[in-house]
């Protein structure tokens, strides 16, 4: 009832270094530690940086600020220029200079 498997021979982390894997024939290592985090910056360090980004955040802010009124100026010229130009159309339609260049056919 006590059949030993492949599975029963794998190591554990915290099992004995000085077990072997029959099927391997290598000694496991140790597991290792994760690697450390930076050490904590400075308060100075911190406090310029935390400055830094809240300058960037509002410029961010007034960027933001300007593409939308920017948005709104052009779509206010937008309809100007398409009144414009829908004057311009009628006024020259309504004007023979303007007039198509094709000459009219003599009446037979």
């Amino acid at each position: 009832m006590s059949q030993k498997t492949e599975q029963d021979d794998i190591p554990l982390a915290d099992d004995d270094d000085t077990v072997t894997i029959i099927s391997g024939g290598k000694t496991p290592r140790a597991a290792q530690p994760l690697p450390k985090e930076e050490p904590p910056e400075d308060p100075e360090e911190k406090a310029r940086m935390i400055t830094q980004v809240l300058e960037l955040q509002n410029t961010l802010d007034d960027l933001s600020q300007r593409v939308e009124s920017v948005k709104e100026e052009s779509l206010k010229l937008r309809s100007e220029n398409q009144v414009l130009g829908q004057y311009i159309q009628n006024l020259m339609s309504s004007s023979s200079v303007f007039q198509s260049s094709q000459p009219s056919r003599p009446k037979q």
